[in-house]
């Protein structure tokens, strides 16, 4: 659509296909966000992070149930997400505890050039998941 008149639509929401939602609801939680504790065995859960944009999450089976068939990726992940940190010590803390609770760190917490601490650590399906804060 190109019309001038057509409204634009608004991007709220990013959905994640996963193989075990409760694993999955586990590892984001201790990233920070909310979901009820009923939706560990639910085929679909969702949250709404700080400033109102969804995540979205959804089992293989879930799909199909759309009448579509879904198979996993091979090769590297295509997308990650990022979590903004108060402090350099929360990436510190978040990767600790995340790679503690048995989650494979990728990027261990550094110093980048472009001047943020960042951090990187896979989900449970292997999505990259960073954190990260800006230095000084």
């Amino acid at each position: 659509m190109t019309s001038s008149d057509s409204p634009t639509p608004k991007l709220n929401a990013i959905s994640i296909v996963v193989d075990d939602m409760a694993a999955s609801l586990a590892f984001y939680r201790a990233c920070g966000l909310d979901f009820p504790d009923d939706a560990d065995t639910a085929p679909h859960a969702e949250t709404t992070a700080a400033g109102g944009f969804r995540i979205l999450f959804d089992t293989a089976d879930s799909l199909a149930s759309f009448g579509r068939t879904w198979s996993a990726p091979s090769g590297s992940q295509r997308i990650s997400l990022a979590f903004e940190c108060a402090t350099t010590a929360e990436v510190d803390a978040r990767y600790a505890a995340l790679t503690t609770a048995g989650h494979v760190g990728e990027l261990e917490p550094f110093d980048a050039f472009w001047g943020q601490r960042y951090a990187t650590v896979k989900d449970p399906d292997g999505n990259g998941v960073d954190f990260y804060a800006a230095l000084g």
